[in-house]
Formats: structure tokens, sequence, C-alpha cells
């Protein structure tokens, strides 16, 4: 297991489309519903809980070596938005593009193949994860911190927040982070359909109406 592949496939310059991405924070933002650094971390805590810990541990599973296909309908089945699951479809496309080049594997060729517009993005990230040589817990790490770095990201942008306080919201989130990544992989060992689907309506609404916008800073 390389440490290594970790940081890479965790790293935000890794070219797998995720910084078009604000994760909601967009439509939070207009609503002001985000306004500062402690609204920041209210809606990535609340983010991390619920759609994170479901992919987290869709994630885990496909590294675990559970059906990639069968993982696939069933975060379908956890992500009710149309707009987000065609998001996810979109990011898992781009990602398997960046992972077939950096970790080419028969299981990424599979998936590609049975999956041509695209697989859902945790789904994919796992079965990354896999070929890196990296482990369950890994992955769910590794989605656990996307949940959030991607809308403090957007936050900065959105509000010119000093980017100081916003990696300062990451840094305390890091115990729950943990948490979430050491729940979504010790569920993997009771099968696909005992997998965690915490679900956040707010969220699964406002991209509904975001992705109406005529006018956006980012995709989601």
């Amino acid at each position: 297991m390389s440490r290594a592949a970790l940081l890479v496939l965790a790293d935000g310059r890794f070219p797998a489309g995720g910084h078009a991405h604000s994760g909601g924070a967009e439509p939070a933002v207009a609503a002001g519903r985000i306004r500062n650094a402690e609204d920041l971390a209210a809606f990535c805590r609340g983010r991390l809980h619920t759609t994170g810990l479901t992919s987290a541990a869709l994630a885990a599973a496909a590294a675990h070596g559970l059906d990639p296909l069968a993982l696939d309908e069933a975060a379908d089945a956890r992500t009710p938005s149309p707009a987000l699951r065609a998001v996810a479809r979109r990011l898992g496309r781009q990602l398997m593009r960046a992972a077939r080049a950096t970790w080419p594997s028969p299981e990424l060729a599979a998936l590609a193949e049975a999956r041509p517009r695209g697989a859902h993005q945790p789904v994919v990230l796992g079965l990354t994860a896999r070929a890196a040589g990296l482990g369950p817990e890994d992955a769910a790490h590794c989605v656990a911190y996307e949940t959030v770095s991607g809308p403090a990201t957007a936050v900065v942008r959105l509000l010119s927040l000093n980017p100081f306080e916003a990696t300062a919201v990451l840094a305390r989130l890091a115990p729950e982070l943990d948490r979430v990544a050491e729940q979504a992989a010790a569920a993997v060992h009771q099968g696909i359909d005992a997998l965690p689907a915490a679900s956040a309506p707010l969220l699964d609404i406002t991209a509904e109406a975001h992705a109406a916008w005529p006018v956006r800073l980012f995709a989601s």
C-alpha cells in the first residue's frame, strides 16, 4: 500500500473535474445560508454526515472488491435528485479517464466499458483506490475529504472568504472525517444493501434549482 498514492488521489489538482463543482455551496451562498466561516463549517458538517457518509461507503465497498455495477445501481437508488445523478456520472466519467491513465487496471476498464456514459463518481473512486493499491478506509477518507474540501474551496471564490479561515474549517473537521471514514469502511462487511443511505433533502432540492440557473459559476 502506498500512502503517496492516496495523496495523489486526494490532491485537488488531480484532473478529475471536481474543481468545477461547489457541492451545493453556490445555491447555499445565494440563499444566505453560508455567509461566513461558521456557516461554512455547519454546511460542511451536515454534508459530511449525510451524502458524504453515503458516498464514502460506496467508495469503500468498491475498494473492498464488491460488484461495481451493483454498487452503481445502489448509488442511483441513494441519489434521488436527477441533477445530482447526472453530476455524479459526469464526474465519474472524468475520474475514469484520469484513473485509467494513472493506474490502469482490468476492473477500471471493465467498468468503463459497462458504463460508457459514466458510473457514479464514488464507485469509480473506490475502484481507482483499489487499482492504486489502497484499501477501503483510504477510499472512504478520500471521499470524506472531497465532501468538505469542495464546498470550502468554492466558498473562498464565491464569498472572497479568507482562505486561511476556510482551511481552518477543514482542519477542525478532521476528527469527524476520520470517524466517517471508519464508519463507511466498517459498513462494507455487511453487504451492499446494508450500506449507509443517509440523505440531505435540502441539497437535493437546491441542486434541482441550481441546474436551471441561466448563469452560474459552478456546474453544481
